[in-house]
């Protein structure tokens, strides 16, 4: 979309749901898998500097934080994330655990191009990511997925690898078993041809090809299970660490496996990686996707993707929605910023001739 000079664009949550409804659910899902491969293989650190987030951890009124996620594409653009994590959302206040906007900005004048809802991006792009990561590391014929924690996250993270894997079962638990009972509503809109069985950790541990673990659970209540008995080709996509000290994962399982970090500098201080010395964490989804043909032997052995969430995602996911907005005439054009004629006048709104009334006190 060719935002006119000093106009910013809206992306909307109704908007992001046309582009959905419209261009088709698993047709922008295969296009964003496909985007975010191409975007992880040209990933080059001379061209795209992304820093570690950073923001506010805090247990009153609740436990939550808000973070920030920014990346510069130099000499491009400027794309920020802003992420509010309230693991109490659901039940307290009935709204997603995860709420966010993502914006870019002009590298060369600071302007904010566009301004999008970032919820379902959010969601959309993390199991994106989780399917990029798993195309390199499940074995091939993966037909069983076993899913923990059953919340928002893992109805994309089911999207995103059923469009990877012929899946023949879907084994899932759920601490709440509410979540549990209405899962397998919540992703009939998928239209999936497999059986589903509400399952406990156990079973999902020794029956699955791939793992999903994608939960909430709280700093210094994890990991979610001590041992499991599994198969040893097992691949994992541990998705819900994203806080120092909270781990789903235990550090045995995790010594025993290759662990590619999604941003191994964010991933050692809250993800899975805060687990391990340097020496046992592997390289990151970058070099292992630059490099594929050096980790096709891990197919056949125990891998983890430590999934803490990366701004290139974020960027991935925005952009793909821009080009579908912008072919579609879509997302609202506003002004946001205050950009006089005289830009060195900022009061030129005001007028020749025109006494501001002043208060003195």
């Amino acid at each position: 979309m060719n935002e006119r000079k000093g106009h910013t664009i809206l992306l909307r949550a109704s908007d992001v749901e046309t582009i959905i409804r419209e261009v088709g659910l698993d047709t922008v899902m295969d296009a964003l898998i496909e985007k975010m491969d191409t975007t992880f293989r040209n990933y080059s650190k001379d061209k795209t500097d992304i820093p570690v987030r950073s923001g506010f951890n805090y247990t009153q009124p609740h436990t939550g934080l808000v973070e920030w996620m920014p990346l510069y594409q130099k000499g491009e653009e400027v794309v920020i994330k802003v992420v509010g994590y309230h693991p109490e959302n659901p039940e307290k206040h009935n709204l997603p655990t995860v709420l966010s906007t993502i914006s870019a900005y002009d590298a060369a004048t600071g302007h904010l191009k566009i301004i999008s809802e970032g919820v379902l991006l959010t969601s959309l792009r993390t199991g994106a990511a989780s399917a990029v990561a798993s195309r390199i590391f499940a074995h091939p014929n993966s037909r069983i997925l076993g899913i923990i924690g059953c919340g928002a996250q893992s109805v994309t993270q089911l999207h995103a690898l059923s469009r990877i894997f012929d899946f023949k079962q879907v084994l899932y638990y759920d601490v709440d078993d509410a979540t549990t009972e209405s899962f397998e509503e919540r992703v009939s809109v998928l239209g999936l041809d497999v059986e589903f069985f509400a399952s406990d950790i156990e079973t999902i541990g020794r029956e699955s090809d791939i793992l999903c673990t994608c939960t909430s659970v709280d700093v210094g209540e994890g990991p979610l299970f001590d041992h499991i008995f599994r198969k040893p080709f097992l691949h994992i996509n541990a998705v819900g660490s994203d806080f120092p000290g909270k781990i789903e994962l235990p550090l045995s399982l995790l010594k025993e496996s290759f662990v590619c970090p999604d941003f191994l500098e964010q991933a050692i201080k809250e993800g899975e990686c805060e687990q391990l010395a340097p020496d046992e964490i592997g390289d990151d989804i970058f070099t292992c996707i630059q490099n594929e043909e050096s980790y096709k032997h891990l197919k056949n052995l125990l891998t983890v993707f430590d999934s803490t969430g990366t701004p290139l995602e974020d960027a991935v996911v925005l952009n793909l929605f821009w080009e579908y907005a912008t072919q579609m005439g879509l997302g609202q054009e506003v002004v946001l910023e205050s950009i006089p004629k005289d830009v060195k006048n900022p009061y030129e709104f005001v007028g020749k001739g025109i006494l501001v009334k002043q208060t003195k006190g």
